[in-house]
């Protein structure tokens, strides 16, 4: 083994919740465990031993070490396919170049891999060679690395390279992202142009970020001093540092987002458990937290631990369905931003990625393309009706679906994951811009639904009553917009406007261009409503009276009205932002950051807002809330260079869509393929 330094995967014993991280560990350049200590931190047998067999040769340089990107497209990342991996050792061969810039291989089954790209690189010669073993497969043993280059920076503390010229436009003009390919962040623009409630933001920002063995790995949810109570605000959580490193990425801070992926990629592969059991492998924290433990023997001297809630500590212990797709969304962006993509290239992140992808994929008895879960398993993480197939996991399941065939590395191994992607982007978008639709004429046609169909040309599907139809909404519901319904299931349909989920649609594009404009006219034309005195509702209306008490147990903090059920969620204006650009209405952007502006400062960063127009502060809403800050800070950087943001959305794939899944004869009528172009010709 190379003296450089050496790196470890490993699992935790069953019950057990702590990756450790000791300060003369190699990984991520911190030091492995001091001896003495493997009871203490409960590391298995198999741990020790691979501990104690390294750690004569592993020095205590501070580079941090990484895979190099595979550019032969024969070879094979994992012995086997499927949930079949093997346990023997696998041999790899990576054709490196020294720069990092590696050329690109992607088969005929990906389409449209990586838009705007243009990184060429070329091979070198049978000597430049170096040999990675891995070891356990999917089961994510420890891995040895035989021979890696010292001088490889894991975090990229080298200026990432650039791709294309940046586009200067006035404030407020909008782009068609077809007048420019990935633009430049060449410095920092923090201090230029910048007015103060944004240098307080940043300051706050800033203040927020959580170090792990010397380097920003994060940042936390709250940093409210009145907070006696902390609870889980004091961690860092997946789903709320997107804002975060949206804003970092944008302000050309990228060590702190790449960091994280990393930090969060190796807590993917612990065992965890809630009562001696144990969810699918792949599954992404929901957060962690960094703790500084003493040394036995030490006095004075500390290690740094990360300590990963997987749903096991949250209340109601539901797992984190929207932890890895968002990291899946959160690593493109990385790369389409910074231009440096030789961190999603990397192998353990190529097989981080397709863990995610195999525990989402995996074959149920669900008959619908959309995934199935249950409440509180997204931003709503708490009882509110919403578990079966719920918008928000859908808009981000097609949006991860998106970036993982972007990013994916194609070979023998992966051809049919890519294959698989292509055919649940074409079912899912087809189910839910069919079914999911709500307007003035669908609404109309509900109302003439006939019940208890029985057959394939049937019109109400899913056994839809009409008397589902709320009588709120026959009102409510405009004539030139619509949106999609919350959740669909067997006799069941949300009428609900959730605002993440319609809002992310549009920026998928898994909502056609005619329903994302649609969504925007609703949100403009119902204005008072969903944005009002601070934006955005994260759904509604409110459940009330009876239908709150029995939807939600009577939940006494989802009161209607305040938090999930009805409350104003500042931070979800970055998204309305970044839906408004992409649909050149940035307009309607800037009058929300407007209206959020000129409170929030005031008011202290506020987690949520309460009341019918969002009016008071929540009750129990933390002040100083990260994602509160970084939202407002990402939005003010979009829409003062719109033209980052078409990194951050997508176009229409018209090549998904002429992909016929169904598997249905020719001459079948009900083609959902012929359905879904239908709408594109229109358009």
């Amino acid at each position: 083994m190379n003296s450089g330094g050496c790196l470890g995967i490993s699992s935790m014993k069953p019950c057990s919740n702590i990756l450790i991280l000791g300060k003369k560990s190699s990984i991520f350049g911190c030091p492995f465990l001091l001896r003495g200590h493997s009871s203490e931190y409960n590391l298995s047998k198999s741990q020790f031993k691979f501990y104690s067999s390294i750690k004569a040769n592993c020095s205590h340089s501070r580079k941090t070490l990484g895979f190099r990107r595979v550019i032969d497209s024969n070879r094979r990342v994992f012995g086997g396919s499927g949930s079949n991996w093997g346990q023997s050792k696998v041999f790899l061969a990576d054709r490196v170049k020294k720069n990092g810039s590696f050329g690109s291989v992607v088969a005929n089954v990906a389409s449209n891999t990586r838009n705007n790209s243009n990184s060429v690189g070329s091979r070198l010669p049978e000597n430049s060679f170096e040999n990675i073993y891995i070891q356990g497969g999917f089961n994510v043993k420890p891995l040895i690395i035989e021979r890696i280059e010292e001088s490889q920076d894991l975090f990229g503390n080298d200026e990432a390279k650039r791709k294309g010229d940046e586009v200067k436009v006035d404030d407020g003009t909008f782009l068609d992202t077809d007048q420019f390919s990935e633009a430049e962040v060449s410095e920092p623009t923090l201090g230029i142009n910048v007015s103060e409630v944004e240098k307080e933001a940043w300051e706050l920002l800033r203040g927020a970020i959580v170090n792990y063995c010397g380097s920003p790995v994060g940042t936390v949810a709250a940093t409210d001093p009145a907070d006696k109570q902390p609870l889980n605000y004091d961690q860092v959580f997946i789903r709320d540092f997107v804002p975060s490193a949206l804003a970092f990425l944008l302000n050309g801070e990228a060590e702190i987002v790449k960091n994280f992926l990393l930090h969060t990629l190796q807590l993917q592969s612990w065992e965890k458990t809630v009562d001696c059991y144990s969810p699918g492998q792949g599954l992404m924290p929901a957060s962690f937290k960094v703790r500084s433990v003493p040394l036995n023997d030490r006095d004075g001297e500390f290690e740094d631990l990360l300590d990963p809630d997987f749903g096991e500590l949250a209340i109601g212990r539901v797992a984190p369905v929207d932890s890895g797709l968002w990291w899946i969304i959160l690593l493109r962006s990385y790369g389409k931003i910074t231009g440096d993509y030789s961190l999603q290239e990397r192998v353990d992140v190529q097989t981080g990625i397709r863990l995610i992808l195999n525990l989402c994929l995996t074959d149920g008895f669900d008959m619908f393309p959309t995934l199935l879960v249950t409440d509180g398993s997204c931003m709503i993480d708490r009882r509110m009706g919403i578990h079966g197939h719920p918008l928000e996991i859908q808009a981000l399941f097609y949006s991860a679906l998106r970036c993982s065939r972007e990013m994916l590395t194609v070979n023998d191994t992966t051809k049919n994951l890519v294959v698989a992607i292509n055919n649940r982007l074409s079912a899912l978008s087809f189910h839910v811009r069919e079914y999911y639709w709500v307007d003035l004429k669908k609404i109309n046609e509900i109302h003439r639904y006939k019940t208890e169909e029985y057959s394939s040309d049937a019109i109400n599907k899913f056994n839809i009553y009409p008397d589902q139809i709320p009588g709120w909404l026959v009102d409510w519901i405009p004539e030139s917009g619509g949106y999609l319904s919350g959740n669909l299931q067997p006799a069941h349909m949300d009428f609900r406007f959730f605002t993440l989920g319609n809002l992310w649609s549009v920026i998928s594009s898994l909502s056609t261009a005619r329903q994302s404009e649609g969504i925007l006219n609703l949100i403009e034309e119902k204005w008072d409503d969903l944005v009002a005195e601070m934006p955005l509702k994260i759904c509604y209306p409110a459940l009330e009276h009876d239908e709150w008490r029995i939807i939600t147990g009577g939940d006494p903090k989802n009161t209607p009205w305040s938090y999930h059920n009805g409350g104003s969620w500042p931070t979800l204006t970055w998204q309305f932002t970044l839906a408004c650009i992409k649909m050149g209405r940035p307009e309607l952007a800037r009058k929300a950051v407007a209206v959020a502006e000129q409170r929030l400062p005031g008011d202290s960063w506020p987690e949520y807002y309460d009341t019918k127009r969002g009016r008071f502060t929540g009750k129990q809403a933390r002040l100083q809330q990260t994602w509160t800050i970084a939202g407002y800070l990402t939005s003010k950087m979009l829409l003062r260079k719109p033209e980052m943001a078409s990194m951050l959305f997508w176009n229409e794939d018209y090549e998904v869509l002429e992909k016929c899944v169904c598997g249905l004869k020719t001459g079948r009528r009900n083609c959902s393929r012929l359905a879904a172009r239908s709408h594109i010709v229109i358009e």
